[in-house]
């Protein structure tokens, strides 16, 4: 997912995930933590994990503005790592 760009309107509430076992954890490793990073205005209005994909629920943001959003994981065997996307926000 990384340097990948969605969109969305500022009204809407809508979930993003990162499949980090698609992407690049190792077999035998697993998530353990899941850390959102999200600029205000946005709003993380919930989040959640399991052993290879983490969720986040985003409301808010200002009409014509980009957001960068970054979820941060740290596994069983002790990697740690980043993945951040694009979130513009666009009345639609």
């Amino acid at each position: 997912m990384s340097c990948k760009t969605f969109f969305k309107d500022p009204d809407a509430i809508l979930d993003y995930s990162v499949d980090w076992g698609k992407l690049w954890l190792p077999a035998g490793d697993s998530i353990s933590s899941s850390t959102w990073i999200v600029p205000t205005p946005l709003v993380v209005d919930e989040e959640y994990f399991d052993s290879r994909v983490t969720t986040v629920w985003i409301s808010g943001g200002v009409n014509r503005n980009t957001y960068s959003i970054t979820n941060r994981i740290e596994t069983t065997q002790g990697r740690v790592d980043d993945r951040t996307f694009k979130l513009v926000v666009r009345n639609r």
